[in-house]
């Protein structure tokens, strides 16, 4: 499944209730996600860490969604010709992200 299938996907399923509950609450369920992924990295198992990534995937992607922000463009015009930084595939950028 690529991005733009999953991000339409998303919005088939959801978009009804993501749209009526507005970017403020479905940041805060990102933000909720986040937390529950950052718990599975330290002591989940590998099918807890699976499923918390997947979350937080489809909650950004619902943000996205209801922001009308098509993620695979964004990519492509972000990182799609190297890293932002210093424009090379293999960053060689000095600063820590």
């Amino acid at each position: 499944m690529t991005l733009a299938e999953l991000q339409a996907l998303i919005e088939k399923m959801y978009s009804a209730k993501d749209r009526e509950r507005g970017s403020p609450a479905t940041f805060l369920w990102l933000c909720e996600e986040i937390g529950e992924l950052a718990s599975a990295l330290r002591e989940g198992s590998h099918q807890e860490k699976c499923e918390e990534f997947a979350d937080v995937l489809a909650w950004l992607i619902t943000l996205a969604n209801i922001n009308d922000v098509d993620l695979t463009a964004a990519m492509a015009a972000k990182y799609g010709d190297g890293c932002p930084g210093c424009g090379r595939l293999v960053c060689t950028c000095d600063a820590k992200p």
